[in-house]
């Protein structure tokens, strides 16, 4: 249950750093500082032995009172309670320290633990010819100097761990600083500004975050863009058809006998066609320059199976046009990576605009072959009147028509191509048909 609350719910990233270094912090602040205290109390305890047993070496040297008086003069002896006991062979008392109690007159040699009237002592026993030596200190008394000297050595520990702290804090806090001037950059923005965030600031394992979003920033400007454009071409370009259809229609209604309305009747479809063709037109065109293309997964596209359907499809309008509409097709080829439905809108609008600008009894040729180079390339050529070479680059320009043209059309069709084409990475050429004579379209991939 704690684990699913702490994933699902939401947290805050500084937080979540500066309590988990903090509680690392701590644990190993208490891990050292209980290290430093049990080595420091061993040491101490250690030397307290150490002592004792100095002292004992001392008052062997000879019985006299005054060399025990001396040993025990000591300071660092007294201020440790040493107490001394002095015993003959035979058992009689020698000496005994002012501050002792009796100690056991039955002696462990060396160091040994013992208790006596109700006291636990620490006890070392030093045996000569002639006496036994005894120097004892209460355990409880020994305890706690040793504890008090254990202390005092944990308390630079004890003292460094909340700076440390400070210092975590301070860093995770500078650290994060850049995120959230990066979050009110984004809160003061105004709802249509899309440019690209800062990043250069930032940690690195943010940065990828930061560039993504600028990626998702420019591809909503770019469709915003489209929109934009899509709507003023829309009613910059509708506004003549649309005039044209209300004078049919005025017509249709003036018209004086059945025949008169059949023409008018028929032109105001023809009129509405050609208005619905260049409404689907832009939209192909805005989806395409909004990069749609690229939202859909690609896929291995096989092109001799699309042109064999689209010419398939178009054989229709071709026969009602009075066209040979074929095709040549090298279905060995690799296929090409990219959007199925893009490449057919791509195909579809090469062959119509060539059906389109081709007179009665011409020929349309659509191939898919690899060039001298090794290349993939895709061409639609046909035997109408073609383009002059200065003319080639303008007419991919969205409404574009060279001027004295005949046929009906938006002057999209090849705006549209090319926008598929960039998407894909293909290069496009128009130049002259060798074979056919008219104008050549090739895609390149």
């Amino acid at each position: 249950m704690s684990r699913s609350l702490w994933t699902t719910r939401p947290f805050s990233l500084r937080a979540r750093l500066i309590w988990a270094l903090l509680a690392v912090v701590a644990v190993a602040a208490g891990l050292q500082a209980f290290s430093i205290y049990r080595t420091a109390r061993a040491e101490t305890e250690a030397l307290f032995d150490v002592q004792m047993q100095r002292i004992a070496l001392a008052l062997s040297a000879g019985l006299a009172s005054e060399v025990a008086s001396d040993a025990l003069a000591d300071p660092q002896a007294k201020a440790q309670d040493m107490i001394v006991q002095i015993w003959r062979a035979d058992g009689i008392m020698l000496y005994r320290s002012s501050n002792s109690r009796l100690l056991p007159q039955v002696a462990v040699l060396g160091f040994s633990d013992a208790r006596a009237h109700g006291v636990a002592f620490r006890i070392y026993a030093l045996q000569t010819p002639t006496q036994v030596i005894q120097v004892a200190q209460e355990a409880a008394s020994r305890s706690q100097m040793a504890g008090k000297v254990a202390l005092r050595s944990i308390l630079p520990v004890l003292l460094l761990a909340p700076l440390i702290m400070l210092v975590v804090w301070w860093v995770v806090a500078r650290t994060l600083a850049p995120l959230a001037s990066t979050r009110e950059q984004l809160a003061a923005r105004r709802a249509d500004d899309l440019s690209p965030l800062a990043d250069a600031d930032l940690p690195l394992e943010v940065q990828p975050l930061v560039q993504e979003m600028n990626l998702l920033l420019a591809r909503l400007q770019a469709a915003f863009d489209a929109l934009q454009r899509f709507v003023g071409d829309a009613a910059h370009e509708l506004r003549t058809p649309l005039a044209a259809l209300r004078l049919q229609v005025q017509g249709l209604a003036r018209a004086p006998d059945d025949a008169a309305r059949r023409v008018a009747s028929e032109r105001v479809m023809a009129g509405i066609d050609r208005a619905t063709r260049m409404v689907e037109q832009l939209l192909h065109l805005a989806r395409q320059e909004a990069g749609q293309m690229q939202a859909a997964p690609a896929q291995l596209v096989a092109m001799a199976a699309l042109c064999e359907m689209a010419v398939d499809e178009l054989q229709p309008l071709a026969q009602q046009a009075g066209l040979a509409l074929q095709h040549q097709l090298d279905e060995t080829l690799e296929p090409v990576q990219g959007q199925p439905d893009a490449l057919g809108l791509l195909l579809r609008n090469l062959l119509e605009n060539a059906l389109r600008y081709t007179p009665s009894g011409g020929q349309v040729l659509c191939r898919w072959y690899r060039d001298a180079q090794g290349q993939r390339v895709l061409s639609v050529e046909d035997s109408g009147p073609g383009v002059d070479p200065e003319e080639r680059e303008r007419v991919l320009d969205r409404f574009y028509r060279v001027p004295g043209t005949v046929a009906h059309g938006s002057g999209l069709g090849l705006a549209i191509v090319s926008a598929v084409a960039r998407q894909h990475g293909a290069e496009l050429l128009l130049d002259a048909s060798e074979d056919l004579g008219g104008l050549r379209v090739r895609v390149i991939f």
